[in-house]
């Protein structure tokens, strides 16, 4: 469900029957709402539009373009606005202010008799970014398509999926930026007891440590400057289901101790409450770091890698993946069709140069290609519709060049460390391109460039 409000709106869904075990994003800002429309793909939008303008028309097309039900809170139901907006795809407009009463009665109502099954905990998980298909024998194909390999080493990690999913274990997922570490952990959820409620996901290293606590826990109204309403955290909302914590290595240590012991009690407390909840909540866990090198580093406790870590996957790099290049191509390629309701085929050359390529950026990388040479492509992408960059790599990969002398002895550390700086140098400080000549993504490669600014500090 994604909802649309306003600071000052009397809006608050928590308090609507049956709604609790939802997974609803909440946002006052509409260009993010738009982009979850466009990635999430929810099956519910209410969007909070004050007095109307044209970009919130535009919004309520882009929901229903989207398949979502759209309902419209704003002034004067019979006004010009609300008459747009149904004209546009709403399917329910209330005027503001609207009784919580009236809302529920209108998601429940008879026109939303077949997106209200989407809106039942019972009938299909909360999370809508991989909505299931109605074929009985289908019900897992988003993860497991992915996940599903001819390498030996996929093969491998495909079974340990399977063997851990049905238990209670703790998984820590790792391997570099874009090798698939939230696909695994879909996976495992899918494969578990609890595919029938939330799968949650949440980027610790995207949340700043201000709000990262509030985030987990959630917080009541007025435990800080700016809380003017209870808040639901993710272990509230994953109740009964999965909560992903995806680049655990940047959450902050004093937090590292609130959630060792939510993990080891089941219990978290909101923040300005002292009121304990159960935490009924499978936590898988990833990052595209060593952990015992973040240990040692002092970014992560070393009893809460213990605990996280029962079961650990290491994800090999795209370019380990034996003759994967050709299924994963074709898995991106049908999705891309699905969306735009064409046929584009991906000629045998353009497949080979593919599969020369050393993807840094693996899978997320594969997939941004095939996307824009799906829009390039006029119904068959060949050489020409892929990226420079692919076509024509860079001539240091592999070949002679520059070169760093190691002494016996120094560690592996040190001597990343210095082929980092010594590819930077040489690059002329664009980062970007050292990336790519040291086959590591970008985001890679900032974390260790600020890895050693804090040891020079």
């Amino acid at each position: 469900m994604l909802v649309l409000g306003h600071a000052d709106t009397s809006l608050n869904l928590s308090e609507i029957p049956d709604t609790r075990n939802c997974t609803a994003t909440f946002t006052q800002n509409a260009g993010y709402a738009l982009q979850v429309l466009r990635e999430l793909k929810p099956g519910l939008a209410v969007l909070d539009v004050g007095r109307g303008t044209a970009s919130d028309l535009s919004l309520v097309e882009e929901a229903a373009k989207q398949g979502a039900r759209v309902v419209v809170i704003g002034q004067d139901e019979r006004g010009l606005f609300a008459q747009q907006a149904r004209a546009r795809g709403a399917s329910a407009y209330l005027e503001n202010p609207v009784r919580t009463e009236h809302l529920w009665a209108t998601l429940r109502g008879p026109a939303h008799e077949e997106q209200s099954t989407r809106l039942d905990p019972e009938t299909e998980p909360s999370d809508s970014r991989h909505p299931r298909n109605t074929e009985a024998d289908e019900p897992e194909a988003s993860a497991w398509d992915l996940v599903l390999s001819d390498s030996p080493t996929m093969r491998s990690i495909a079974e340990q999926i399977r063997r851990v999913a049905p238990t209670s274990a703790a998984v820590l997922v790792t391997g570099d930026s874009g090798t698939g570490k939230e696909v695994v952990a879909r996976a495992i959820h899918e494969q578990s007891n609890r595919r029938d409620k939330p799968f949650l996901p949440v980027n610790c290293g995207a949340i700043s440590p201000q709000l990262i606590e509030s985030e987990l826990f959630g917080h009541d109204k007025g435990s800080f400057t700016g809380a003017v309403k209870d808040h639901q955290g993710v272990f509230e909302r994953a109740h009964g289901g999965t909560l992903f914590l995806d680049e655990i290595t940047e959450m902050p240590l004093e937090l590292q101790v609130k959630l060792l012991r939510v993990l080891e009690t089941h219990e978290f407390v909101r923040v300005g409450s002292s009121r304990a909840q159960q935490a009924d909540v499978r936590v898988v866990c990833a990052s595209n770091r060593m952990p015992e090198q973040e240990v040692e580093a002092g970014n992560l406790r070393a009893d809460l890698l213990y605990r996280i870590q029962v079961f650990p996957i290491r994800l090999p790099p795209l370019r380990e993946r034996e003759g994967d290049i050709p299924l994963l191509a074709a898995r991106f390629l049908e999705e891309l069709n699905a969306e735009a309701d064409c046929n584009t085929q991906l000629a045998p050359e353009a497949l080979r140069v593919l599969e020369d390529y050393h993807w840094p950026g693996n899978l997320r990388e594969l997939r941004n290609v095939i996307q824009r040479a799906h829009i390039m492509a006029d119904g068959t992408i060949r050489i020409d519709d892929l990226p420079a960059e692919i076509r024509e790599p860079a001539s240091t990969h592999g070949e002679s060049g520059p070169s760093l002398t190691v002494n016996i002895g120094t560690s592996v550390a040190e001597m990343e460390k210095n082929l980092i700086l010594a590819t930077l140098k040489e690059t002329g400080g664009r980062k970007d391109r050292a990336a790519q000549v040291l086959g590591v993504s970008l985001k890679t490669l900032y974390n260790r460039l600020r890895d050693y600014e804090r040891e020079d500090a």
